[in-house]
């Protein structure tokens, strides 16, 4: 609580965290925050005790003379004033004046925070590498460069595991329903179906991991590793999730020395503060047609290079993170979902004939597969449950394969 002491000096605030503490310990807060000598304080409820001429007079006000005395006692609260006599001289705490600005230049809060916010690189992700399962990853690459030819832009979300090291290993990679152009990625995403990845997942041990997406061939021409719009779409997603591993993986096609072209992965994190500054509105959403691609705008100054900006070099934001792969314990032979054609029961049909010679748990040990499935199972029970079963390589119980057979033979 506060309370008010009154003495030749004026009026001044003490600052008392326990309401019941005795005069003795009144006297040395009023030490240690006044500047007064415990050995010199005469203390009373009575004003009049400030027009004391004598040690004498003074000496008359004792009702606060015992120092064993609890202030509460003496009706002593919040905002009461307390009147202070003392001998000698004291140094009295004023505030600390600084100008407001270059000679004395007033400066508006906006103004001091964009003199703080440097742009600055950040040297060290928070993964150590990222891993990608062979098969997920060949499955993404083989679509987009066969089939779309690297003319539109695809995407995804990486689903798989984190070590306590922070090694992100990629599993399997869900792609929503999308729209892409050359030179723009919109997910059309679909909670419903999110949920049932979020639930075969669950089951599977594993999580959300990071986001994968293309550059198309128009864009390998222009000078950038990511474009404004990338950086946008990235650091949303990454910003979303919780989790400070989250991995952001462009693939492109790139010329090798054989005048050939190879797929491309390159994994990056967006940096802390560039998550930082989209969480707190600083960016620019709304981006221009005619705007150099390689620099995103932010709403206010920021400091990059001892400069004052509004443009910030993409690669600023950009954290990058080692690729390896390995053989994850899931395949990826089924169809994958939401692109150009739908799986259906025959699709269900055509695998599970492929496979008959596997046991029942490695023929549906897919993750897009169990995607097909769980649309028609309880998402809080059911679909985990069968997810689990493949992540332990456990036997499918019979009432689920009589069901899985009979889906597939109404296809």
């Amino acid at each position: 609580m506060l309370i008010r002491i009154r003495s030749r000096d004026g009026l001044e605030r003490l600052q008392i965290d326990n309401p019941n503490i005795t005069i003795a310990e009144l006297k040395t807060l009023i030490e240690s925050q006044l500047r007064v000598p415990l050995h010199n304080q005469t203390l009373s409820t009575n004003q009049s005790l400030l027009i004391a001429k004598s040690p004498s007079e003074i000496a008359k006000f004792t009702d606060m003379s015992n120092p064993q005395t609890p202030i509460s006692t003496l009706g002593i609260t919040h905002g009461s004033i307390i009147f202070l006599a003392y001998e000698g001289e004291r140094t009295i705490a004023g505030p600390q004046i600084r100008p407001a600005g270059s000679f004395g230049r007033k400066m508006t809060m906006d103004d001091l925070i964009a003199k703080q916010m440097r742009i600055t690189r950040q040297e060290n992700p928070h993964c150590e590498l990222v891993s990608f399962d062979r098969d997920a990853a060949n499955g993404f690459q083989n679509y987009v460069n066969e089939t779309l030819a690297f003319a539109v832009k695809r995407g995804g979300f990486m689903y798989g595991t984190v070590s306590d090291e922070g090694k992100v290993e990629v599993d399997f990679i869900y792609e929503p329903p999308q729209q892409g152009t050359e030179d723009s990625l919109i997910l059309l995403r679909d909670p419903d179906e999110e949920k049932l990845v979020e639930a075969i997942a669950l089951g599977l041990g594993m999580r959300k991991l990071g986001f994968i997406f293309t550059q198309t061939i128009g864009q390998t021409k222009k000078d950038y590793t990511l474009s404004n719009r990338e950086i946008l779409q990235a650091v949303e997603l990454q910003a979303e999730s919780d989790l400070k591993e989250w991995v952001t993986v462009m693939v492109k096609l790139e010329v090798n020395d054989d005048g050939a072209a190879d797929v491309h992965f390159e994994a990056f994190q967006m940096s802390d503060l560039c998550v930082k500054l989209f969480k707190d509105g600083w960016f620019e959403t709304e981006i221009a047609a005619d705007a150099d691609p390689k620099l995103s705008k932010m709403k206010k100054d920021v400091v990059v290079g001892g400069k004052d900006t509004r443009e910030v070099d993409n690669d600023f934001f950009l954290v990058v993170v080692k690729i390896l792969d390995h053989q994850g314990p899931l395949s990826s032979t089924f169809p994958v979902e939401n692109r150009n054609t739908m799986n259906t029961m025959r699709t269900l049909k055509t695998h599970l004939e492929r496979t008959r010679n596997l046991p029942f748990v490695k023929r549906i040990s897919d993750f897009h597969l169990l995607l097909l499935l769980a649309r028609f199972l309880d998402v809080n029970s059911d679909v985990p449950a069968l997810a689990g079963c493949v992540r332990a390589q456990a036997t499918i119980p019979e009432g689920y394969q009589i069901l899985i057979d009979s889906m597939a033979a109404s296809g």
